[in-house]
C-alpha cells in the first residue's frame, strides 16, 4: 500500500511538472506575440513617418532641380548673347562712331525675373512639421523607456523597504545609522552577546520579516570582491563555527556568493556554480511567497542569476547580508540596500 501511495505521488508530481512546463510555454508564447506586435506597430509607424519625410524631400529636391535648370538655361542664353555682342563689336567701325543694336536687351529684362523666382529660401522643408515629428518621436521614446525593461518595472512594484537589525550583526560589522548599509571593520566591538547576534559568521539580517506576497530588494555591491546575499528563516543558527551558520549552508537559508570573480548559489550546503562572467554592481533578490521561490538577479540589466524553487516556506523570511572580510582593503566597500525611499 505504501508503495502504491508513493507511486501515485510520483505520478502526480510528474503531471504537475508537465503542467508547469505547458503553462510556462503558453505564457512565453503570449509575451513573444505581444513583443512582435509592438515591434510591428513601431516598424509601421517608422515606415509611414519616413515615407512622409521622403515625399517632402523628393518634392523639395525636384523643385530645386527645376529652378537650377532654369538658371542653367538662362546662363546659356546670356553666354550666347554675349558672344553675339562681342562679334558685333568686332565689326563696328569705331571711327564712324557707330553703335551696336539692341541685341540681348530681352535677356537682360528676363534675368531679374529668373533671379527672383530662384531665391534659395523659396524652397525648403517644413521646419515646424519636422520639429513636431522629432518631439512626438522623443515623447514615444520616453514612454517606451518608462515601461521597459519589463522586469525592472515589475521588480519596482515589489520593492519593500528594509533596515538591518544591529542586534543581529557580528561584532566586526558596522551598521549605517539608517540601517541600510553594512561594512566590515577589523576592530572587535564590545557589544552585548545576545541570542540574536552572530558571533562567528559575518552576518546581519533585516529587522523586518516577511511571510506573504512578493518582495524585492536590491543591494549595491560596487567595488566589492567578496559578498554573500540571501534570505533566511529566523531559526538560522547564530553561534559557534557550525557550517549551518553560514548563509546557504543549512536548510534555513538561501544565498548567492561572489568570490574571486565567480558566483555560486547555495542551499543546504550544495553549491551551484553560475556561468556568469560579468561583475554586477547591483544584485536583486525577489522573494515570491505565492510561487514559493527565491530569485537572484544581476540588477544592472535584470539578468537572472539563479532561482530556488522551494514550493512553500515554513516560516517568515529575513533579508541576510554578509560583506566578508576586507581582504587587505580590497573588499573594504560596504553593502548598501537600495531602498525605494532613499
Amino acid at each position: 500500500m505504501q508503495r502504491e501511495v508513493v507511486k501515485d505521488r510520483q505520478k502526480n508530481l510528474a503531471m504537475q511538472q508537465s503542467e508547469i512546463t505547458k503553462k510556462s510555454y503558453v505564457i512565453k508564447e503570449s509575451i513573444i506575440r505581444k513583443h512582435l506586435e509592438i515591434q510591428a506597430i513601431l516598424d509601421k509607424d517608422l515606415k509611414t513617418t519616413l515615407s512622409h519625410l521622403e515625399a517632402e524631400e523628393r518634392a523639395a529636391v525636384s523643385a530645386l532641380d527645376w529652378l537650377m535648370e532654369r538658371n542653367w538655361i538662362l546662363i546659356q542664353e546670356i553666354e550666347q548673347d554675349l558672344a553675339g555682342i562681342t562679334a558685333t563689336l568686332d565689326h563696328v567701325d569705331l571711327h564712324a562712331h557707330a553703335t551696336p543694336d539692341h541685341q540681348g536687351e530681352w535677356v537682360l529684362d528676363k534675368v531679374p525675373d529668373v533671379l527672383n523666382s530662384s531665391e534659395c529660401c523659396s524652397v525648403s522643408l517644413d521646419a515646424a512639421k519636422a520639429d513636431q515629428i522629432v518631439s512626438l518621436t522623443n515623447s514615444m521614446l520616453l514612454l517606451v523607456s518608462s515601461l521597459t525593461p519589463t522586469m525592472k518595472n515589475l521588480m519596482k512594484s515589489y520593492r519593500s523597504d528594509v533596515s538591518l537589525d544591529p542586534d543581529t550583526a557580528h561584532p566586526k560589522l558596522l551598521i549605517s545609522p539608517k540601517g541600510d548599509g553594512v561594512t566590515y571593520t577589523d576592530t572587535w566591538q564590545e557589544l552585548p552577546d545576545t541570542p540574536l547576534r552572530f558571533d562567528t559568521t559575518l552576518n546581519v539580517i533585516s529587522l523586518q520579516s516577511f511571510s506573504f506576497g512578493c518582495h524585492y530588494w536590491e543591494m549595491d555591491v560596487t567595488g566589492k570582491t567578496y559578498w554573500e546575499l540571501g534570505v533566511t528563516y529566523p531559526s538560522i543558527p547564530r553561534k559557534g563555527v557550525a557550517e549551518d551558520c553560514w548563509l546557504g549552508r543549512g536548510d534555513e537559508s538561501w544565498c548567492v556568493e561572489f568570490y574571486d570573480g565567480e558566483y555560486t548559489a547555495w542551499h543546504r550546503g550544495v553549491p551551484h556554480r553560475l556561468l556568469v562572467t560579468k561583475q554586477f554592481s547591483r544584485i536583486g533578490i525577489l522573494c515570491n511567497f505565492p510561487a514559493g521561490s527565491v530569485m537572484f538577479l544581476g540588477a544592472d540589466d535584470m539578468s537572472p542569476l539563479f532561482c530556488f524553487c522551494v514550493g512553500s516556506f515554513s516560516d517568515s523570511l529575513h533579508l541576510a547580508l554578509c560583506p566578508g572580510h576586507d581582504h587587505n582593503a580590497t573588499n573594504a566597500k560596504p553593502i548598501v540596500i537600495c531602498n525605494a525611499s532613499s
